[in-house]
């Protein structure tokens, strides 16, 4: 069974910084792309961050210079995100492509949602002004 379990979110003042971190397990084919999502309230859920294996990564024009996508290894990624805006609240998904589709993105790393195959639960980011 394939998971994805997040953790770090929280509540912080303007201008703090939150890590957010994942892991997915269960995926024989490994080689996935994993991605960062969010979705404020009334707002559809849209792209932050997305990274592949050989390190390469897109970020979201909104959090570029303020946000950090990273792999520890295989499966484990983490979202550093500083300055933060109360504009950045929202609830925070990990999400994973399988690793039998990575392939097909060549050298590009989506950020659009009907990509990704695999969704953790969310964890909520709270910023206040």
């Amino acid at each position: 069974q394939i998971r994805l379990v997040e953790s770090g979110g929280g509540l912080v003042q303007f201008g703090g910084s939150l890590r957010l971190s994942c892991v997915l397990s269960g995926d024989p084919f490994g080689d996935n792309i994993m991605g960062w999502f969010r979705q404020a309230p009334g707002k559809e859920r849209e792209g932050v961050a997305c990274i592949k294996q050989d390190g390469v990564t897109a970020l979201a024009e909104s959090v570029k210079g303020r946000f950090t996508i990273s792999s520890a290894h295989a499966g484990a990624i983490a979202l550093d995100m500083n300055s933060l805006k109360p504009e950045d609240t929202a609830v925070y998904y990990c999400a994973a492509i399988s690793g039998l589709r990575t392939a097909a993105f060549g050298a590009l790393c989506p950020t659009g949602m009907n990509d990704y195959d695999f969704w953790g639960q969310g964890t909520q980011v709270t910023v206040s002004s």
